[in-house]
């Protein structure tokens, strides 16, 4: 197995950002150029994805994890949608690797059940997965436009994560396949009570992939949290709200003592 590809970028202290399904890191590119100033990112392209597409690892909690710390500093981690779930199971497993947590437009569980009225409905996902076999370019389309639905920018930020899905490649079929049974099957709330270390879950108001109620209860359920909601955003705010997601999260590592000098 080949290491994960890292993009690394800026000036100041280290901050891990991690991608959704399908996506790559340069997905970020917007939200890059308004943190470099202030911190080091380092980008990661998940296994199967971007120029990670060949790293033979398994898109599972702990391998990913696992493939993400051989390859990155002692940091915050940033994840956005699926990204999420890996930054969170890192953060609750690792906090001495992790110190702080950011969600962006992320949660413990995505799927609706009994115990958890914020999730989708799981026929969505089976619904993928049946595209998938079937036409997997459609099937990522179908769930890209879902990301830009509710947006006040729906347009632009469609257009964007278009724009920005196969740039760095195809990603592989089976990682494919291995992300949406990663989000249908994960439920990592029992973590939240215990979680050691500084979170903040950033929501799009309009998300409709995410259901911010689903952030605000996770947040109230961990210590040292706060939930900052993104008014007018989608799922992807860093495209269309990228200086406001920025200032939230230098606001946030600031409060919890990774700021930058520029920034502190």
């Amino acid at each position: 197995m080949t290491q994960l590809s890292v993009d690394i970028t800026g000036h100041g202290p280290p901050l891990i950002l991690l991608h959704g399904w399908a996506m790559h890191g340069g997905i970020f590119a917007p939200l890059v150029q308004a943190l470099r100033e202030h911190h080091t990112l380092h980008v990661v392209d998940l296994p199967g994805h971007g120029h990670s597409r060949d790293c033979g690892v398994p898109l599972q909690l702990d391998a990913c994890v696992q493939a993400v710390l051989a390859v990155v500093p002692a940091a915050p981690w940033c994840g956005w949608s699926l990204g999420g779930l890996l930054a969170l199971h890192a953060a609750a497993t690792q906090p001495a690797r992790v110190p702080a947590l950011a969600m962006l437009c992320a949660t413990p569980k995505f799927v609706l059940s009994d115990t958890w009225p914020h999730g989708m409905a799981r026929d969505v996902f089976t619904g993928f997965e049946a595209g998938l076999r079937s036409d997997w370019r459609a099937t990522i389309d179908r769930f890209i436009a879902l990301e830009a639905f509710g947006s006040d920018h729906m347009r632009e930020e469609l257009k964007l994560l278009r724009d920005a899905v196969l740039t760095r490649g195809e990603p592989s079929p089976r990682v494919l396949a291995e992300g949406l049974q990663l989000l249908e099957q994960s439920d990592l709330r029992d973590a939240l009570p215990a979680l050691a270390v500084p979170s903040l879950w950033l929501a799009g108001r309009r998300d409709r992939l995410v259901n911010p109620a689903a952030m605000q209860a996770s947040a109230a359920q961990s210590r040292l949290a706060q939930f900052v909601p993104i008014e007018h955003a989608g799922h992807a705010p860093f495209l269309t709200h990228a200086n406001t997601v920025a200032d939230a999260l230098m606001a946030f590592l600031a409060s919890a003592g990774h700021a930058s000098l520029k920034h502190a």
